[in-house]
């Protein structure tokens, strides 16, 4: 049986964690606009996910901008009458250490990481307020509890959207709900922006074990499908065989 449809707006769609939960959700029947800056992938799964009998549309996204984050909203509200849920998922990770000094890849993380979650609520929130509820789903990673050598910046970020999402949480009167989804390592192209040679390499031993994208898109899916009485906060998804 399917759940209740949703419109669910999911950014950083065109790979990875972004691309299997838009089939996830897909398949659960779930309406859906995908948001990346790579529109041939998001056009590929746009195509894949309607020939499969989902619905989904896709539009360009770069959550940088905050103008387009609200273009992005707008459109999945336009298109399908509301948007229940926004999935802030884009990310990234140029893992260095900080004496290495990269403050442009710095200052590229921050911007991605913590103003694009920021510009999803800025762009969503109204929208869910003027409709009467919603749900955002940010997701994080275990760096959001832990720090590790050349991961500083990362962590730092990654912090910040469990801070911001906690806040987020208990602003709201309950009608808009908020879940923060916390993978440990997981299968996707985020290794390969790092620059950093000595990272790259550890990052490599680091993932020797880890989780399909699949098992972070059920996580999301698990809180999506919950009654509107329920609230599922914080989910931590770690591979069983590794402490990471």
């Amino acid at each position: 049986m399917r759940n209740e449809s949703k419109v669910v707006a999911i950014t950083g769609a065109s790979s990875g964690i972004g691309e299997e939960t838009a089939r996830r959700l897909a398949g659960d029947g779930h309406r859906l606009l995908l948001g990346a800056r790579r529109t041939d992938r998001l056009d590929a799964l746009t195509r894949e996910i309607n020939e499969a009998a989902g619905t989904a549309a896709f539009q360009r996204l770069d959550v940088t901008d905050a103008a387009d984050v609200r273009a992005f909203v707008a459109a999945a509200r336009e298109r399908y009458g509301r948007v229940d849920v926004m999935v802030n998922n884009a990310g990234v990770m140029p893992l260095s250490p900080l004496d290495a000094l990269k403050v442009d890849e710095w200052d590229r993380t921050i911007d991605v990481n913590v103003r694009g979650v920021l510009h999803g609520i800025a762009a969503a929130l109204p929208v869910m307020r003027a409709q009467g509820g919603g749900h955002f789903v940010n997701v994080a990673s275990v760096g959001a509890y832990e720090v590790s050598p050349t991961a500083a910046v990362y962590c730092a970020t990654k912090f910040a959207v469990r801070a911001i999402s906690e806040g987020l949480r208990q602003e709201s009167d309950g009608s808009v709900r908020v879940t923060l989804v916390s993978p440990g390592v997981t299968e996707s192209e985020l290794a390969e922006g790092i620059s950093d040679p000595a990272a790259r390499e550890a990052m490599k031993a680091y993932r020797a074990v880890a989780l399909p994208a699949s098992a972070i898109a059920g996580a999301i899916a698990y809180a999506v499908a919950q009654p509107a009485g329920v609230d599922v906060n914080e989910i931590v998804v770690r591979p069983a065989a590794s402490a990471q």
